[in-house]
């Protein structure tokens, strides 16, 4: 994968992670089905944008010595 691919999907995911946060804050305490569909979710995109950033992570080139 390439690193632009990698860094798209990087910020994808962080879109998604801030709609669900939104979505999480606006719902009322009484939604307690949606709100654990809305949990599980969000922990797989926090998930899923953990795994992205560690490939970008590596794919990036360590600095030159100066």
């Amino acid at each position: 994968m390439s690193i632009r691919y990698l860094a798209l999907e990087l910020y994808r995911c962080e879109k998604k992670i801030q709609e669900l946060e939104k979505k999480l804050a606006a719902l009322s305490p009484q939604a307690a089905s949606e709100r654990a569909a809305l949990e599980a979710e969000l922990f797989l995109a926090h998930k899923e944008r953990d795994h992205f950033k560690a490939l970008l992570d590596a794919k990036k080139e360590p600095p030159l010595p100066i």
